[in-house]
């Protein structure tokens, strides 16, 4: 987002036939508008198969331009992807073979969306190894039907055994939510982390505790929060009551040396977050109100429902 009453829009889209588009729009426009300057807008595309010109020329209206002569071309990510993909074959010809039929991950990785903190990477597992969900702050909200979703793969039918969320240290999203200032649209994804800020306020802000150091702790008090949001879902307590094996845990990375810090928090069963939260399929009503205990209606009336 590009200043105060402003938005901008990048697009990357690469398909059959060997093409790729991109393009960048900016300005205080609205819906309508911003496809009249979509519509009039110059498309980047590397080495335009006939059927892309087609597309984007004639039915769209789109003008194309030689991405090799263009600077905003992307066409160097593409080479290095050739260059990925061939290196990956050339240390194991069945590389790519082996991730065609399905994958088998033992781990959801819900992390911040922070270029810095790549999930294979920092545990330094190969591809098909850690299913991934990031967001800004690593934040595990029981509305947010994204997160939500991946979730429910993850335990529903890729059967992880692990949930690990995990922070870093200097996040900007945790940082944002320590300050008063208003931000945009984000304010109300940082609400999440603003309560959090406001359950630990008095640690937080308890004497001699200097600034970054009250940043380190709420980055902490972050996910430990959060770990308790994944245990508190619908999704977590069925695999539980299931009777499967599936252990939710809160680590942060730190950015200066590289290493993840296990914060001991752990949750596998129910017993271990608050009672207020259980949403096992148990009936609470009042013995006398279940069905099994209601007088049975008499035949007449049933025969009338």
């Amino acid at each position: 987002m590009q200043g105060r009453g402003s938005w901008s829009v990048g697009f990357l889209i690469s398909g059959r036939g060997s093409w790729s588009v991109g393009f960048l729009v900016s300005g205080r426009v609205g819906l309508e508008s911003s496809t009249r300057i979509l519509r009039g807008s110059t498309i980047c595309v590397g080495r335009p198969s006939l059927f892309g010109k087609v597309l984007f020329e004639k039915r769209l209206g789109w003008k194309m331009s030689d991405s090799s002569r263009d600077a905003s071309s992307l066409s160097h990510l593409l080479d290095r992807n050739k260059s990925w993909a061939q290196a990956m074959v050339n240390a194991n010809p069945s590389y790519f073979s082996e991730h065609l039929s399905s994958q088998n991950p033992d781990l959801l990785w819900i992390g911040c969306a922070d270029s810095r903190v790549p999930a294979n990477q920092v545990v330094d597992l190969p591809p098909g190894k850690v299913f991934v969900h990031r967001n800004v702050a690593n934040v595990v909200s029981h509305s947010d039907f994204n997160c939500l979703s991946v979730l429910e793969f993850a335990v529903a039918v890729l059967k992880v055994q692990h949930v690990v969320v995990c922070g870093h240290y200097g996040c900007g999203g945790v940082n944002a939510a320590l300050q008063d200032n208003r931000f945009g649209l984000i304010d109300n994804w940082l609400r999440h982390i603003r309560d959090v800020r406001q359950k630990h306020y008095d640690a937080l802000y308890s004497p001699g505790v200097s600034e970054s150091e009250r940043l380190d702790l709420l980055c902490e008090y972050n996910v430990m929060e959060q770990v308790q949001n994944v245990a508190s879902t619908t999704i977590v307590q069925s695999a539980w009551e299931q009777g499967r094996p599936l252990t939710i845990h809160g680590w942060i990375y730190r950015l200066q040396d590289g290493i993840i810090r296990d914060l001991d928090v752990r949750i596998s069963k129910l017993e271990d977050i608050p009672r207020v939260y259980h949403t096992v399929k148990h009936d609470h009503r009042s013995p006398s109100l279940r069905p099994s205990n209601l007088p049975k209606m008499p035949p007449k009336v049933q025969k009338e429902i």
